[in-house]
């Protein structure tokens, strides 16, 4: 597999995105659905927004896992949340964790009226190796 990463410009390297990425001779793709702060049990947690995100952010990395690929090869991320306000302070930890593992990937952030029941943010990626 290769990636190459489109940037005609450099702001958007401070928020953790790239403008496009063009994968060529990918052995598979990996959709994978929203992921949010549901519970192994299957309960959607209540909790504030940096622990929802961080619940998020574990769920998406074990459904990329347990598939057998790997989270640096997400190349679609987009980001649903319930309250923009909420989510920014959360930014950091957000960018801590795309740096981490690498991930250049394509990004959309979206504020949205509800998500299930409880919940605040959910995280839905294309994966490709």
């Amino acid at each position: 597999m290769e990636k190459r990463i489109i940037n005609p410009w450099k702001w958007q390297d401070e928020r953790h995105y790239v403008q496009a990425v063009e994968v060529k001779a990918v052995q598979s793709t990996l959709y994978c659905a929203g992921q949010a702060a549901v519970h192994e049990d299957g309960t959607s947690s209540a909790a504030d927004m940096p622990t929802q995100l961080q619940l998020a952010i574990k769920n998406l990395e074990q459904v990329i896992r347990q598939a057998g690929y790997e989270t640096k090869n997400i190349v679609r991320l987009t980001v649903y949340t319930t309250s923009h306000e909420e989510f920014m302070p959360c930014f950091n930890q957000f960018g801590d964790w795309i740096e981490k593992n690498g991930i250049k990937s394509a990004a959309t952030f979206l504020e949205v009226k509800t998500l299930f029941e409880t919940l605040k943010v959910e995280l839905e990626a294309t994966v490709v190796k």
